[in-house]
């Protein structure tokens, strides 16, 4: 059974996250699609849950007293499959049938095909709610865990996040705590350029979360913020944590950090590919 706040160091946490954007490119390259951008900004925020901070156990998905951890925005299921197989749920060879007909894997998390996904997302902005949803239900069972969900930064333009981020402190869910990837660009550009929604950490506090920000590429940031958040949990504050994590899109490969936008949903050829595992392994951008 993994537990929650392991020993694993800082430097073994960087190599995983480097295999992590390994294995994210070449699943989405051998698919032909899928979206690269916003798997990679996300790899350091999964990998800290689940290698270090969540509680869950690989061979048994459903058990009760589990953490939950909702992947709101969807098309980023990449990043969560890798972590995934590499702590596992299913043998890491599986990644590479990504969005093939009848794979678990599909292009955005299915929680029916595959065992360990708390909820099917990807019609984005309803994460947030089912994540509420869960919380209550930890509540009338007794059941001392905690929920997680992680949002994009264009998702949250939605309306419907914006009604559970009403009703979230309402029912005093501290033991919720949302992450935003605010890696700035969605499919048609930049956020603040789509529909601005900064200042993002005033906005929450604003409606009663107890708020974050942290550099969402940082073990050491990461490893402050969530055992803030479930500190706040445990002392039973009444509110909710809202960590916002400063990310970039396409995060480890230089031409998609430079690219944004355009690597938010193109697959990369096999010779990006290889420039991009190059560039991973061995640190050289040119």
């Amino acid at each position: 059974m993994a537990k929650a706040h392991n020993s694993i160091s800082t430097e073994k946490l960087q190599e995983i996250a480097r295999d992590s954007r390994v294995w994210i490119l070449k699943a989405i390259t051998e698919a032909n699609s899928g979206h690269p951008g916003g798997s990679l900004s996300l790899v350091e925020i999964i990998t800290s849950f689940y290698f270090k901070w969540l509680k869950h156990d690989p061979k048994n998905p459903n058990w009760r007293e589990r953490d939950r951890f909702v992947l709101s925005k969807g098309h980023g299921v990449p990043a969560l499959y890798t972590a995934m197989a590499l702590t596992g749920y299913f043998p890491v060879g599986e990644l590479m049938n990504l969005r093939r007909l009848g794979s678990p894997l599909q292009g955005h998390p299915d929680r029916v095909r595959l065992p360990g996904i708390e909820a099917s997302t990807g019609s984005l902005g309803q994460g947030l709610s089912v994540a509420q949803g869960m919380a209550l239900g930890l509540r009338l069972d007794n059941i001392d865990s905690m929920v997680y969900c992680v949002m994009g930064d264009g998702e949250i333009q939605e309306g419907q996040v914006w009604e559970a981020a009403l009703s979230i402190p309402m029912h005093k869910l501290d033991h919720l705590c949302a992450i935003i990837d605010w890696n700035k660009g969605q499919i048609d550009g930049q956020v603040k350029d789509v529909m601005n929604i900064e200042p993002i950490a005033d906005k929450w506090r604003a409606f009663g979360w107890n708020v974050i920000e942290a550099d969402g590429h940082s073990f050491d940031a990461l490893d402050w913020a969530i055992l803030a958040a479930k500190e706040n949990a445990a002392n039973k504050t009444g509110k909710p944590t809202m960590i916002v994590a400063d990310t970039l899109k396409g995060k480890g490969v230089k031409f998609m950090e430079e690219g944004k936008n355009a690597w938010h949903g193109s697959a990369p050829s096999r010779e990006q590919l290889e420039k991009a595992i190059h560039e991973i392994m061995t640190g050289e951008r040119k």
